[in-house]
């Protein structure tokens, strides 16, 4: 049975959604930037490239079995939806902020009906109902930092990451409503119906995201340092030690190490006298 998969089209979690999918071996075609679905090559799996936010919708109804979108979209959404797998970018906060001159310190000094303005209103009132404030929430599509500028509202409701925009449009945060990230979601009757192939797609993207903060180490050690190399190196289940054809005073060490360790790992092999070290990416690695 074929299932159905949708990234976001563009925007902040498109690129990074694309290249787990492609390095996951899930072939797009060659048009694919210019085609609103394609059908996945030898898999039995149709990618969509719709609007992050209504993944969501997408989702929940049915239309859709797996997704890729931000928490924050899920939960402006306010669908139950089941959340299958952190991917770790995407990464932000809703937050209120409020202009440097409106001397706005946190959400105690809120007047009621203060005007919010915001791409979030759902999140938006949930949060403020919750602090006991009655403010106006006036949705918004474009870029909420410019509206207490114009006057339309007195505060922004937005995603921040560094809060570099904030700054220079001489607003401050002043409360986090709620982190968010991009992760893989599913419904429950997608998941109970397709778990086998939605397991996979998760499995497949995981193993991508694991190599990429590992390295392949190979190199030729002496056999009389063997004990203090397999000390260094208990990767997965140990290091793959292998016989070296015509001299038996070397061996073959294999072993997966940290990317962050390669440097260490390579000066202490030198160290112990070791030959021909040599370390490659990895592009899947199932743990």
């Amino acid at each position: 049975m074929t299932i159905k998969m949708a990234i976001p089209n563009k925007g902040r979690l498109n690129e990074r959604a694309v290249e787990l999918l492609l390095n996951s071996g899930i072939e797009l075609g060659e048009d694919w930037g210019r085609k609103l679905y394609v059908t996945a090559k030898e898999q039995d799996m149709e990618i969509m490239f719709v609007r992050a936010q209504d993944i969501p919708t997408f989702i929940a109804s049915g239309a859709i079995d797996i997704g890729i979108t931000g928490e924050d979209l899920v939960a402006e959404s306010g669908y139950k939806i089941k959340k299958l797998m952190d991917l770790e970018f995407g990464m932000c906060r809703l937050s209120v902020a409020a202009p440097e001159s409106s001397g706005i310190k946190s959400i105690d000094d809120i007047p009621e009906g203060t005007k919010i303005a915001t791409s979030f209103p759902n999140l938006t009132k949930r949060f403020f109902k919750s602090k006991g404030k009655d403010v106006k929430v006036i949705e918004i599509t474009g870029a909420a930092e410019i509206m207490p500028y114009l006057g339309i509202a007195d505060l922004i409701v937005d995603l921040v990451a560094s809060g570099s925009t904030l700054k220079m449009n001489h607003l401050i945060e002043i409360s986090k409503i709620m982190d968010s990230q991009a992760a893989i979601y599913t419904s429950e009757a997608s998941f109970k119906k397709n778990s086998a192939a939605v397991a996979d797609v998760v499995a497949s993207i995981k193993s991508v995201m694991t190599a990429e903060d590992r390295k392949y180490l190979m190199a030729d050690v002496p056999k009389n340092k063997l004990e203090q190399v397999e000390r260094m190196f208990p990767g997965i289940g140990g290091p793959t030690i292998l016989n070296i054809a015509g001299n038996d005073k070397m061996v073959a060490v294999h072993v997966v190490i940290d990317s962050k360790d390669v440097y260490k790992a390579v000066n202490d092999l030198k160290r112990l006298g070791a030959k021909g070290i040599l370390t490659l990416s990895i592009d899947r690695l199932v743990e």
